[in-house]
């Protein structure tokens, strides 16, 4: 997936926006926070995934743990072409869903998630 392309997905998302930061990095957020990352470092895109699709994804190879999100469960994928397109956009649906589901009520509500 180019990195246009990944950037349209993700603002394809209700309430996602987008932030440049970290040297040139763009920031995918719902709510104010981050559900995947693009661009501005040499490897894949990094984005939240569920406790199965991390274990899963490391263990076929495809994406390896992101650098200082790992614990939280976040995934780098080890080249941005690591997964075909409707693979990785419904990664991406899921990485936000997971965001969405830790915001508080009101925060969905405010921003039309509820």
């Amino acid at each position: 997936m180019t990195p246009k392309t990944f950037e349209a997905r993700c603002l394809r998302f209700p309430a996602a926006t987008k932030v440049v930061q970290w040297e040139g990095t763009s920031v995918f957020k719902v709510g104010g926070k981050m559900f995947a990352l693009g661009g501005g470092f040499a490897a894949g895109y990094m984005f939240k995934t569920s406790d199965m699709a991390y274990a899963m994804l490391i263990e076929h190879g495809v994406a390896r743990p992101a650098p200082y999100l790992a614990r939280v469960k976040w995934v780098q994928l080890v080249s941005n072409n690591a997964l075909p397109d409707a693979e990785l956009t419904g990664y991406l649906a899921q990485a936000h869903a997971l965001i969405v589901a830790k915001l508080t009520r009101k925060s969905r509500k405010a921003l039309g998630l509820d």
